[in-house]
């Protein structure tokens, strides 16, 4: 009865898919970035998929503009064979279908495998990759503390089941080795990641390396550079449909988004193409509409359902971490880790600015004399910071001050106990580790 009431499932979800009668139009206009179709204003709708017969089989694109002479479509794949004339059907939005079984699977922003381990479960529930957060008065609290294995992040931004928190750094400061390193982190019934716009040879040297431990949890979600600004656009949002599934199933998920920033950078090209105005540095507004309500997808779910951790990864362009898209992104998040460009050019990794580095639900971690310790740390740090001009001028002379003179002593070694790379073990005990590294 139980492989009845699946097929019929299946055979119910093929029928919303394959309509038995199809709506079609003709392509009249080609660019080496979208298309043009007439004739099926209409019925179309934002966001709606349309395939296009190929010789290589069905491609498929969205719809990002809607007028009276016709829809613009972005198409998943930029090199596909067709040509004016060729028939593009309507195929409804984009849905997915995740089972429990896509654990230990790579597969691509349309939720394709690409690992070679054959077709995939389809599940008995659609998920929309562009579904509304849950309400904000259903939400569950907050409450249970984590520990994510990395010693300066456990220390001075805990991290909490149903957090979000950024990891904002340059080009090459060490921010999808951090992230390799949190995804190592236990406490979990499932890893979703995201890799939008990765270098192709970075997939399965995350897969085989950091990830491979937990890799038989993860659901992992692929979108590289090379790919189209569609794809990359999808790819986040497919991830956070197959964390929803997990999170509705009540699972504790962990999801890893590296990064935000490319999939700004791939809604930018889609809003222009949609006819969009650039209002700052080229972005157009609806990529600061979109921002948010990703990001708001992740978090906690509704009372007595599982809850999505998300980590999101923040390229900040040229270092400026002011810039529009990390602005608006900051402040939608429950944290943000600051990796700074000169403490890795010193070659001290994890490169994390404790400074400018913040937790905005860390008192839920910390006891009292827990934060009594990261106010004094930070006081200390600050200290040495602030005078490292004045010392390697010389001006420094030790006696004068017994606040500068502890900084002296003390922060060299803290920065040393800190110190961290992803051969090394998870961290256990951050707190006692780092008391044990600073006795005499």
């Amino acid at each position: 009865m139980r492989e009845l009431a699946r097929l019929e499932a299946a055979i119910e979800a093929a029928r919303a898919e394959l309509p038995l009668v199809r709506i079609g139009g003709p392509i009249r206009e080609m660019s080496p970035t979208q298309y043009r179709v007439t004739g099926l204003s209409a019925v179309l709708r934002l966001g709606d998929r349309l395939g296009f017969e190929t010789g290589g089989g069905l491609a498929t694109g969205e719809v990002v503009r809607v007028d009276e002479s016709g829809a613009t479509v972005k198409p998943f794949d930029g090199r596909i064979g067709i040509g004016l004339g060729t028939i593009a059907y309507r195929m409804g939005p984009i849905r997915l279908w995740p089972h429990a079984s896509w654990r230990g699977r790579v597969i691509n922003a349309l939720a394709e495998p690409i690992d070679g381990g054959g077709a995939l479960v389809r599940g008995a529930r659609p998920m929309a990759t562009d579904a509304e957060p849950p309400p904000a008065m259903t939400r569950a609290r907050i409450k249970k503390p984590l520990r994510t294995g990395v010693r300066v992040i456990d220390l001075f931004t805990p991290f909490c089941e149903g957090q979000r928190i950024g990891i904002f750094a340059g080009s090459g400061v060490g921010k999808s080795t951090t992230l390799a390193m949190i995804a190592r982190a236990e406490g979990y019934d499932t890893v979703v990641v995201a890799l939008v716009g990765e270098r192709g040879r970075e997939v399965r040297e995350f897969l085989e390396g950091p990830l491979a431990a937990n890799l038989h949890r993860a659901v992992v979600v692929v979108s590289t550079g090379d790919e189209s600004p569609m794809m990359r656009r999808l790819a986040p949002q497919s991830a956070l449909a197959v964390a929803e599934y997990f999170r509705d199933a009540g699972d504790s998920v962990l999801l890893i988004v590296d990064s935000v920033t490319r999939f700004a950078h791939a809604a930018r090209d889609v809003a222009l193409a949609a006819g969009e105005p650039a209002v700052a540095r080229g972005y157009a507004p609806s990529v600061f509409s979109d921002l948010p309500k990703l990001l708001e997808r992740a978090g906690p779910g509704v009372e007595g359902k599982g809850s999505i951790s998300g980590v999101f990864a923040v390229l900040v362009d040229g270092d400026d971490h002011n810039d529009p898209v990390a602005d608006a992104i900051r402040g939608t998040l429950d944290g943000h880790i600051v990796l700074d460009r000169s403490i890795a050019d010193q070659g001290r990794y994890p490169a994390v600015s404790v400074l400018g580095s913040i937790s905005r639900l860390a008192d839920l971690v910390w006891t009292s004399e827990q934060r009594e310790v990261v106010r004094r740390l930070r006081g200390m740090i600050a200290r040495f910071e602030d005078t490292r001009d004045l010392r390697l001028m010389g001006g420094y002379h030790a006696g004068s001050d017994a606040e500068l003179d502890q900084a002296v002593t003390m922060v060299p070694r803290i920065y040393e106990a800190l110190r961290q790379g992803p051969e090394s073990p998870p961290s256990r005990d951050a707190f006692g580790e780092l008391a044990q590294a600073l006795k005499p």
